[in-house]
């Protein structure tokens, strides 16, 4: 069973590495199967990509029960409050699991129609449907996962994640092997094999998770009844998670718009933007990883009557955020030009990616600081702010300069990117100012709770 998590005893650091290697490893599944792609094609790996994105805004979904419910429990937990936590946990995962299986049919018979609207190639389309179809088929287990996942980290129980994490790549790593290098005779089954080496693979993950919350858990998650919903947990899931979601759906939709516009630039454009994005966002995850830890010890803090700590603890892990972003993102430019001849030897694919990664020196720091900004206004409750001003920021000012630049002033993906470090480093100084300001204190979620 379980023992207390006091977050007081635990440093930043302590709490945020398990969660980015099991972030890092996560992501990977994506990247492998980018990577071991692109051995076959450049059009396959565009497929894949388009179809990851498509995939990454579906998860969304289930991302605003996910968040509703880590604020609750973060707070319920750090006030020791333990009684309707598991109840609150069996409602979040039945809730999901029923959005998991609609998306999940949705994606699986229309993959055609959601391609469609991102005027996709027709050199990518019959791939890009082949992979979407059997892997969206899987979203009801990511569905599944996130939640038994906000049940454990709210707990610390960090570093078995992280083992899950690791043995799931494993497997995925091993299963794309089979299906595309033809070992033992084997066929090369292409974008097809390496779908279904995902579905697989997230299923076992899922199977892991189950036992993991079985053995560290008193009374493991279940599904429940829908008749038995308490109307105090699900109005106090909506109330908190739509917003604190809203900010998440709101940039994933906008990189949506603007991943159409890349798509205008024809397949060279598309496939650089993904082979750049994933290699930055090594950079991207630790600074989800290192804002989701400061999200738990903050609520918790916050939980506990100890605001004062918890202020103090979030500055702390800015700075943090912003320094090792920089840092990474310096370190990764150095090393573009090697790390690009990884997926393609196209010299022009390169010398952009190069500049996109130049770019991203500027870019990450301010995404980093949003990341952890946002996390804290979260975990305090003060959940509008962040999405009414990302909603402002995003569609006022990244997409239209996104199109202005990349497509009007045909800077292409560079003048993009620019976009994208404007609208990041506008949020951050408005994030930095609301927390600053301390409104986020008048907000009593626990009496809410009572």
């Amino acid at each position: 069973m379980s023992k207390k998590f006091d977050p007081s005893q635990k440093s930043i650091i302590s709490i945020t590495w398990p969660i980015f290697i099991e972030a890092l490893f996560g992501m990977l599944i994506g990247t492998v199967d980018i990577m071991m792609l692109s051995s076959n094609s450049d059009e396959a790996v565009a497929a894949v990509g388009i179809a990851n994105q498509i995939l990454i805004v579906v998860s969304l979904m289930f991302g605003f029960v996910t968040v509703g419910t880590s604020v609750i429990l973060n707070q319920w937990l750090g006030a020791g409050n333990l009684r309707d936590a598991d109840m609150l946990g069996r409602t979040a995962l039945t809730l999901n699991v029923m959005l998991g299986l609609i998306a999940s049919f949705g994606l699986f018979v229309y993959a055609d129609v959601f391609l469609t609207l991102f005027k996709v190639p027709a050199d990518v389309m019959a791939e890009g449907v082949t992979y979407l179809s059997i892997v969206g088929s899987s979203v009801f287990i990511t569905a599944i996962n996130m939640t038994l996942g906000t049940v454990l980290r709210c707990r610390g129980i960090v570093k078995e994640m992280m083992l899950i994490a690791l043995g799931v790549n494993v497997l995925h790593i091993i299963g794309n092997y089979l299906v595309l290098m033809e070992p033992f005779g084997l066929p090369n089954l292409g974008v097809e094999g390496v779908a279904a080496s995902t579905w697989i693979t997230r299923a076992i993950g899922m199977m892991a998770y189950w036992i993991l919350c079985i053995r560290s858990l008193e009374y493991p998650v279940r599904l429940i009844s829908p008749f038995r919903f308490q109307k105090r947990n699900i109005g106090l899931i909506f109330k908190l998670g739509i917003p604190s979601a809203g900010e998440h759906v709101s940039y994933n939709l906008s990189q949506v718009v603007i991943t159409y516009l890349v798509t205008l630039l024809g397949t060279a454009a598309l496939t650089t933007k993904i082979y750049s994005q994933t290699i930055t966002s090594f950079i991207f995850v630790f600074s989800m990883a290192i804002g989701q830890g400061t999200q738990i010890i903050v609520g918790h803090m916050i939980g506990a009557e100890q605001k004062d700590n918890a202020y103090r603890s979030s500055i702390q892990s800015l700075k943090l955020a912003f320094i090792i972003s920089l840092t990474l993102g310096i370190f990764l430019y150095s090393l573009s030009d090697l790390l690009l001849r990884f997926f393609t030897n196209d010299a022009e694919i390169i010398l952009l990616g190069k500049q996109l990664m130049l770019l991203s020196i500027l870019l990450e720091p301010a995404r980093a600081c949003n990341m952890v900004l946002i996390s804290c206004l979260n975990a305090a409750g003060d959940v509008k702010f962040p999405v009414i001003v990302g909603l402002v920021s995003m569609w006022g000012i990244s997409v239209p300069l996104a199109y202005m630049f990349g497509i009007v002033f045909h800077m292409g993906l560079v003048g993009i990117w620019l976009a994208f470090a404007i609208d990041e480093w506008i949020r951050a100084f408005m994030m930095l100012h609301r927390w600053r300001r301390r409104s986020w204190q008048k907000e009593d979620i626990l009496a809410k709770l009572a």
